[in-house]
């Protein structure tokens, strides 16, 4: 479920940098704080985005049913 969800949040995060950062920094239970690197700057959001998507999709190949 988490390699779902880090694939996801990944793609919705390289495609629309902005938004995405904008979704999570108003008052989503304490991550704003998380998201204050990535303000202003979509490229430093599109390089993580490809780091989580690359991520979870290594974690997915790793799970065995």
């Amino acid at each position: 479920m988490a390699a779902i969800f880090m694939v996801g949040d990944g793609l919705i995060g390289f495609l629309q940098p902005r938004r995405h950062v904008d979704l999570w920094k108003d008052d989503a239970l304490g991550t704003e704080k998380l998201v204050r690197p990535f303000v202003d700057r979509p490229g430093r959001r599109r390089l993580y985005a490809v780091a989580q998507i690359a991520a979870g999709l290594a974690l997915a190949a790793r799970q065995k049913r």
